[in-house]
């Protein structure tokens, strides 16, 4: 269950007594409570953390989502992600002064900008948070920005497999054929010749038809680049980045699918290069339109040059934040909150001195998850700092490309970044998954 959290209304006193000799003096009244809207996805991991660090900070949250959401009774506004005019109607009618709208997760991320626009708040513009969601209109900016990424080509939804195929044989064998609107890398595969390019376009429009996306949408084919692979997260204000953390991805798969799995921060890139990366970052941020709020932006090193892969308008997912520490304890939902409350977020975090990590835990097959057991010995591997199972016991999973959800997180710390790494692969190698 998720933790109903406080709402930081300030407490109710009582007047003082009169006395017969004076008229009591009029007590002094509490300034309001801020008050943020956020918008939750009817599945998402983060509605618990964010309203832990509203609590923290004094901010009251309206919440918003598409589905019910176990918050201990606090009212929720429903909203309809297929009707997003009248879910901003809904919105702006419902959900009283606020200071700031926040999109707790990726589905959201437009009907916010739309609500802040309605409500006359600072937002992103509505088209560059969609050209954020969307990898093919990414992939457009970028070029004419002249930022290095992929060579890429866009592939219509009703094109026969012969131009998949010229799609696959202009870039280049390996390459990557992509759904556009996808995330957590569903509907990614790697093709290793043109047959397989053709199979992999077969495989990834029933998982768009599945997801409901429109029809008409069309695939990203582009060059597969090997090297090692990072991420920055980071805050924007006016344009201007604020990186938050970068981490290396040790392990990261090279096909044909492409889980997230290990995440270790602080960077050990060298200087130089990570500085090439940030500004790449902001860069590419910028193109799109973007403006403030968070980014979450994927690298890979070719020749120690950075090279763009995709960046969201939004942070790292999951409850991969749990991995990062920051000066005062502040989490990286009180860094989001504090950015769309127009506060300074305080200081990057991605210099910090004492290297963690995340595994995300994959799906591993397909089929009806009976157990996760093991979690005991797992979390009392030395260095591990938490272990969360996300998925119930009984629920139908399915790995990538067709999966959109991990098992859960596991997370450490440790002196070094090989112990963080050690811990983690320790305590995933203990835990037993049970899938009939």
């Amino acid at each position: 269950m998720m933790p109903s959290g406080e709402t930081g209304r300030p407490p109710v006193t009582s007047p003082p007594t009169p006395s017969s000799s004076q008229s009591p003096p009029a007590p002094s009244p509490s300034p309001p409570a801020l008050r943020v809207l956020l918008l939750v996805p009817a599945r998402s991991y983060r509605i618990a953390d964010f309203m832990a660090a509203a609590g923290r900070m004094g901010v009251d949250l309206v919440v918003g989502s598409d589905g019910a959401l176990p918050l201990g009774g606090r009212p929720v506004i429903p909203v309809s992600l297929a009707d997003p005019r009248a879910s901003a109607d809904r919105l702006a009618a419902r959900a009283g002064p606020v200071a700031a709208v926040v999109a707790a997760d990726a589905p959201m991320l437009v009907l916010a900008a739309a609500v802040a626009a309605r409500l006359g708040l600072p937002h992103n513009p509505v088209a560059a948070v969609r050209a954020a969601a969307d990898k093919a209109r990414q992939r457009t900016r970028w070029a004419a920005a002249g930022l290095a990424q992929p060579a890429f080509r866009i592939v219509p939804a009703a094109a026969p497999d012969d131009a998949v195929r010229q799609a696959a044989q202009a870039v280049g064998f390996p390459c990557m054929v992509k759904a556009i609107s996808l995330s957590a890398s569903q509907g990614i595969m790697r093709a290793d010749d043109p047959a397989a390019a053709v199979a992999a376009a077969g495989r990834i429009r029933p998982i768009l038809a599945q997801a409901r996306r429109p029809g008409g949408e069309p695939l990203l084919v582009e060059a597969y680049l090997p090297g090692p692979e990072l991420s920055i997260d980071g805050l924007l204000s006016d344009g201007g980045l604020s990186v938050t953390a970068v981490f290396d991805k040790p392990g990261t798969p090279d096909g044909p699918t492409f889980e997230e799995t290990m995440l270790v921060t602080p960077s050990r890139l060298p200087g130089p290069v990570l500085a090439v990366a940030i500004t790449a970052a902001g860069r590419a941020a910028r193109a799109l339109g973007l403006t403030r709020g968070p980014i979450h932006a994927e690298l890979r090193l070719a020749d120690q040059r950075p090279v763009l892969l995709e960046l969201a308008a939004r942070s790292v997912g999951g409850l991969c934040s749990r991995a990062l520490r920051f000066p005062g304890g502040q989490s990286l939902e009180e860094m989001v909150l504090a950015n769309a409350l127009g506060r300074d977020p305080g200081p990057a975090g991605y210099r910090q001195a004492r290297p963690s990590g995340v595994f995300m835990l994959p799906v591993p097959r397909a089929g009806t998850l009976r157990a996760v057991g093991g979690r005991a010995c797992a979390a009392a591997v030395p260095g591990i700092t938490g272990l969360t199972i996300t998925i119930p016991a009984g629920q139908r999973v399915r790995p990538l490309p067709e999966g959109d959800r991990y098992l859960g997180f596991i997370f450490a710390e440790g002196d070094t970044h090989h112990h963080v790494e050690q811990a983690l692969n320790t305590a995933r190698d203990r835990l037993r998954v049970v899938i009939e």
